[in-house]
């Protein structure tokens, strides 16, 4: 059902030049989350160097999405590019735990040019595609990114274990170096830039969603499937289960790539499935999920199953709530948007990860930390089947 959507010449070539790079982004993950838990950090400052990978999008939303608005998309978007790759080549400077400072700069900068990117690229997808077709365009982002995800994962944890940090590095840039190459082929037409003023169109964009409740309410809708970020309660089940079982990049690698598999395949099998109607059960069903999961934890492989169940629904859930904020909102203000709801997103995996830091810093079990995020999708099921849905139902008539 993806091949008539990538007909489309611009779509196409920007789905090759987003598997290049976020496979490149995911690759070198399993080299930066090795290092620390090498170096022996605190669970809390583990949990800061993941939260580095959300924090810009909460700090430079205002700003990011009237610079979106303004700029000409292709010249922005390379630039973006740039900054990851020369971030990229900057890790190779970290030698040991008192680096880890610098290692949070590096990645701050780099996850900033990248939420720049992707803010860029979500509003240039309504400008190419509309109704289903947009929400095909959104689904294919998401298994892009999912793909990525299982293969970066999995073969960067291999390179890692069998070449270092450094090389891991190194082919990292070259990816992004190639993805640059090639974005500078794709045919973008560039019709802006806007002469109203960088903070007037800030402020334009915080009143226009303050205006429209329906989306101030979607993007916290939206923001739940942040609830999945993961990533600090992978590496403390790692460091206190798993690394006895297996080398600690191979156990961080199987688990987010058994996790992104499912969120790959997710779609094929969902998508087509969820509505406005069942929106809800969706969003409980993953709640139940985390909660099968917590019970697995303590044993790598049946892990591995669990994650898998936690990945299934996940992607569906993202683009489904992502298409809904795009079809109620005006072109012209969907760069603002757009970032405004990375920061909302962000806010909550930013959140949802210093909590399992600090939970367990504190003495929580990791499989207690588990069933409260699932918890957290059940309270959102609730929240969408008695305050958005009804807005839905208003608006549409």
């Amino acid at each position: 059902m993806y091949g008539a959507i990538l007909k489309n010449p611009t779509i196409r070539r920007l789905s090759i030049v987003q598997f290049i790079a976020y496979f490149g982004a995911w690759f070198s993950n399993v080299a930066i989350y090795t290092m620390i838990l090498e170096f022996g950090v605190s669970p809390i400052v583990n949990a800061l160097v993941v939260a580095m990978y959300s924090l810009p999008a909460i700090l430079l939303a205002p700003m990011s999405g009237a610079i979106v608005d303004k700029l000409p998309f292709k010249r922005f978007m390379i630039a973006l590019l740039c900054v990851e790759l020369v971030m990229t080549l900057m890790f190779l400077l970290i030698i040991d735990i008192s680096d880890v400072w610098l290692l949070m700069l590096f990645i701050f900068i780099r996850m900033s040019a990248a939420s720049l990117f992707f803010t860029a690229e979500m509003s240039l997808l309504p400008q190419i595609v509309s109704g289903k077709d947009l929400r095909l365009a959104n689904e294919l982002h998401s298994i892009i990114w999912s793909v990525c995800f299982a293969l970066g994962m999995a073969i960067g944890g291999i390179v890692t274990q069998m070449l270092g940090t450094s090389a891991v590095f190194l082919i990292d840039a070259f990816l992004f170096f190639t993805a640059i190459s090639l974005f500078s082929s794709i045919y973008i037409k560039d019709v802006k830039t806007k002469s109203q003023k960088l903070s007037s169109m800030i402020k334009d964009g915080f009143v226009y969603i303050k205006s429209n409740p329906l989306i101030m309410h979607l993007l916290l809708l939206h923001s739940s499937v942040a609830l999945t970020s993961i990533d600090a309660l992978i590496n403390l089940l790692t460091d206190f289960h798993y690394k006895y079982v297996i080398a600690i990049p191979l156990a961080i690698g199987w688990m987010n790539a058994t996790r992104a598999l499912a969120l790959m395949i997710g779609p094929f099998f969902i998508g087509k499935i969820v509505n406005s109607s069942n929106l809800h059960i969706v969003l409980s069903l993953q709640g139940v999920t985390f909660i099968f999961w917590s019970m697995l934890q303590n044993n790598f492989y049946f892990s591995l199953i669990g994650m898998f169940f936690v990945g299934f629904l996940s992607t569906t859930l993202w683009s489904y709530t992502y298409t809904m904020i795009q079809e109620q909102t005006d072109k012209e203000y969907l760069g603002r948007v757009v970032a405004y709801n990375d920061m909302i997103f962000m806010i909550v995996a930013v959140a949802t990860t210093m909590f399992i830091g600090v939970a367990s810093k504190l003495g929580m079990p990791l499989w207690s930390i588990s069933v409260t995020i699932g918890l957290g999708f059940i309270v959102a099921s609730l929240y969408y089947l008695f305050i958005v849905r009804k807005l839905l139902v208003v608006h549409h008539c």
